[in-house]
């Protein structure tokens, strides 16, 4: 087995266990708005549950547009990042553990999409009353930490090729 589908399999495992773990815990210890304080005006354990995309985008669409639409775009992301990572070179290690973690992420969502018609979210930061994030989850956090990686080695791979490119000149 080639290293990137270990990692690939091991990273997203992890992802998707601890998520649904976490999610478990919130769905039967928790009463749907029940907030637990953790750091007090800035940190809370809230049981929310989004019917939407992140930050709630499409929370409000018709059902009807909803549904389908989130049977099929995770499809489309999960076969995406095979095929990306199909492409990807071994020794790509950062490139692929992004990856993995978008991976990860994306299945932990989609099973409560799958089972409940809606994301359990429950990591609730704020700044007392005056700003609120909205709530989100581990697979979120995973997904945002993927999608943070590419984009910072993207940085660093074209500025790495400028320079090369500038050094022939």
């Amino acid at each position: 087995m080639k290293i990137k589908y270990f990692l690939l399999a091991t990273i997203s495992g992890v992802i998707i266990s601890l998520d649904q773990l976490v999610k478990v815990y919130i769905h039967t210890h928790f009463h749907l708005g029940e907030v637990h304080t953790v750091i007090p005006d800035i940190f809370d354990l809230t049981y929310v549950r989004n019917p939407g995309a992140a930050f709630g985008i499409f929370a409000s669409a018709a059902e009807h547009i909803r549904g389908p639409f989130f049977a099929l775009v995770p499809f489309i992301a999960l076969t995406a990042i095979i095929f990306i990572l199909r492409n990807t070179k071994e020794e790509q290690r950062w490139q692929i553990c992004a990856l993995s973690l978008i991976f990860g992420g994306a299945i932990g969502n989609y099973i409560d999409r799958l089972r409940f018609k809606f994301v359990i979210d429950f990591l609730d930061f704020h700044y007392k009353d005056i700003y609120h994030w909205p709530a989100f989850n581990v697979a979120d956090s995973a997904i945002v930490c993927g999608v943070g990686i590419l984009f910072v080695q993207m940085l660093f791979t074209k500025s790495t090729q400028s320079q090369s490119l500038d050094n022939r000149a």
